[in-house]
């Protein structure tokens, strides 16, 4: 355990992701109005809130405020093109049904990127008070209470015991055809779980609290923040086909069951509509 100020000085970027980060969680967990406006963006499950805009609208001020030449990639539409060679790709609010259903489970997430690759990832828990951070490179932490703690992903030995987490896409073919793989999964694990926020999926990943977690259809700012930091705690992240994260599916466990469940996922042919 160190000091978060310490961890802060592992990369130039990362004090900025901190702050950034973190203003845009205070907003969400502490401006939450009563009448929360609510619409539809793809299907009639695939929600957004006024508060996911507003987060967004809070990281793009304070990132390219400090950083105007750098790009942006958001979920709620900020895309900017940038001519500094950072990228910065934010999540303003991964869970927001879970939000909106007052749960705990939802996170906001910032990564920056250089040469098409996460070179920082900050992810966001308030509710849970605690803090992600990964470096390429040099490691992951959680933080709580202004202290950084290295984390490492389980030593769980095989598929047959691992605790595994997945997500479900938004169309209703999408999410039957998870179902089955679902189905199928299951008597070969210790157990599943659906968290409905990819970024704590990855972040509970790296600290030991999931085994191996797999989901298809993820974004880039789903996974640019995450990914690292359960990489950087010792996790194998690939897509299903040993192709690039940013591919149809993502797979990403502790090495011992990594194969397995990349078998698995590839014998039942999970990357289907």
């Amino acid at each position: 355990m160190q000091p978060l100020s310490l961890v802060l000085d592992a990369h130039p970027l990362l004090p900025l992701a901190w702050d950034a980060a973190w203003q845009a969680a205070r907003f969400l967990q502490d401006e939450r109005p009563d009448d929360l406006r609510i619409e539809s963006k793809s299907t009639a499950s695939d929600l957004v809130s006024q508060m996911d805009k507003g987060a967004e609208e809070i990281l793009i001020s304070a990132l390219l405020g400090e950083r105007p030449t750098d790009g942006l990639l958001g979920e709620e539409g900020g895309e900017r093109t940038g001519t500094s060679g950072v990228r910065w790709v934010v999540d303003p609010l991964d869970g927001t049904v879970n939000y909106l259903h007052h749960m705990p489970t939802w996170g906001v997430s910032v990564a920056a990127e250089q040469s098409g690759q996460s070179v920082i990832g900050v992810v966001v828990t308030p509710a849970f008070g605690e803090a992600y951070i990964g470096v390429r490179g040099v490691g992951a932490w959680v933080v709580t209470d202004q202290m950084a703690t290295p984390i490492r992903v389980s030593a769980c030995p095989h598929l047959a015991a691992a605790v595994v987490a997945t997500g479900f896409g938004y169309s209703a073919n999408r999410r039957a055809a998870q179902g089955r793989v679902v189905h199928e999964l299951l008597p070969k694990v210790s157990d599943i779980r659906r968290i409905g926020a990819a970024v704590i999926d990855f972040c509970w990943l790296a600290r030991g609290r999931l085994d191996g977690y797999y989901e298809r259809g993820l974004n880039a700012w789903d996974i640019a923040a995450g990914a690292l930091i359960a990489a950087e705690a010792g996790a194998s992240v690939t897509g299903l086909r040993g192709d690039g994260v940013y591919g149809s599916m993502m797979i990403a466990a502790t090495p011992a069951i990594a194969g397995e469940l990349q078998e698995f996922l590839l014998a039942v042919d999970a990357d289907q509509e």
